[in-house]
């Protein structure tokens, strides 16, 4: 049985949303400091529980935020027992709404929270003191010191091209070129990328911008085949890796989960083959036991509403370690093998896979036995 659900009202009347929260740049600065938050010392008359702040209200990121939410009440139910009730506070995206649904939780009684998901919301609540564990679903802008207290776990971007670097080098490839899109998304994974794979010993021989036109298709294919290169990287999303993926032969191809919209057929992983790429096993591995124990939501057509509900199932789990006092403990997550790291970000790894034969192929070994 689900624990109690109390929906709870903000504490100030909410304001209007901001034009954009997510995602971040980085190196922007930090938002502005916000109203301090409540005492440390929770009201005596408080009902202890965890709390799940997260912007339910926000006309940007709600959907996104209840795929989250029903993922960590999905865990809960599968658990079947809580250490505390749970307690909902919804949000917009003003962050000193945010702030101030925090102090609500606070003062409520609230011995650990989860939450904000936005990047600027994570910023707003770690430029005050944060007196209990409390489970980021995002990271602070870059600069933004991380207070006492302040996990993180999250899907960011950057993390995973950086685990993309690295299998591609220990796979011996050491000369990259890259194709990358000019949204400011894949332009983050592609620098973090290329940082990490010269950081390990590899070189970026050139770099390439999307392009449909055929002309700029074919520039790269020339590139592919003059044989300075042995590896390709894409940061692009599906429709756009499958459109340059003819042009790249006989290159290596490396990419992102991006490549990976979800239920898209066998055409798809024949348009894609030879793709290597990192996911989370929820994705990859659906029938795995460790994964089929929680129940599937009806957003199959969206793998990011997939994905943000796999992370609220992890998240429900992580709390459970932060309450016992057991952090350091490694999970075996449905979004990744989940390890606690010295900056108090929670590291996923990931399963590496490869489009081969139109179907999704395992390339990891250790993930083919995907403990629980």
């Amino acid at each position: 049985m689900l624990p109690p659900i109390t929906p709870v009202v903000p504490a100030t009347a909410p304001q209007p949303p901001l034009p954009t929260i997510e995602p971040a740049t980085p190196g922007a600065p930090a938002t502005a400091p916000q109203p301090p938050l409540a005492p440390a010392t929770p009201d005596p008359y408080g009902v202890p529980h965890i709390g799940l702040l997260l912007p339910l209200n926000s006309a940007t990121f709600g959907r996104l935020a209840e795929a989250v939410r029903n993922g960590f009440l999905a865990a809960a139910k599968v658990q079947g027992s809580e250490p505390l009730p749970l307690r909902v506070y919804a949000v917009g995206d003003d962050p000193a709404e945010i702030v101030a649904s925090y102090a609500t939780a606070l003062s409520g009684g609230a011995r650990l929270v989860v939450g904000p998901l936005t990047r600027n919301g994570v910023t707003a609540i770690a430029n005050n003191p944060i007196p209990i564990p409390t489970l980021a679903l995002n990271v602070p802008n870059v600069g933004t010191p991380v207070p006492v207290n302040l996990y993180m776990l999250s899907l960011r971007a950057e993390a995973e091209a950086q685990q993309v670097a690295q299998l591609a080098f220990k796979d011996g490839w050491r000369k990259a070129i890259s194709v990358s899109a000019d949204s400011a998304l894949m332009q983050r994974i592609h620098r973090a990328f290329v940082d990490e794979f010269t950081r390990l010993g590899g070189a970026l021989v050139a770099e390439y911008a999307f392009t449909s036109d055929p002309a700029g298709l074919s520039r790269i294919k020339e590139a592919a085949g003059l044989g300075v290169a042995d590896m390709a990287f894409l940061a692009l999303d599906f429709p756009q890796a499958r459109l340059a993926r003819p042009y790249l032969d006989p290159l290596a191809l490396y990419a992102t989960s991006q490549v990976n919209p979800g239920g898209t057929g066998p055409l798809a992983g024949f348009d894609l083959a030879g793709v290597h790429f990192l996911d989370m096993p929820w994705l990859l591995q659906p029938e795995h036991p460790a994964v089929m124990i929680y129940p599937r939501p009806l957003y199959r057509e969206s793998a990011d509403r997939e994905r943000l509900y796999a992370l609220g199932i992890d998240a429900f789990r992580v709390a459970g370690a932060l309450l016992a006092g057991d952090a350091s403990r490694e999970l075996d997550g449905v979004t990744g093998r989940i390890t606690l790291g010295p900056d108090q970000q929670f590291a996923r790894t990931l399963t590496a896979a490869q489009f081969n034969q139109g179907k999704l192929t395992i390339t990891d070994p250790q993930a083919q036995g995907l403990p629980r």
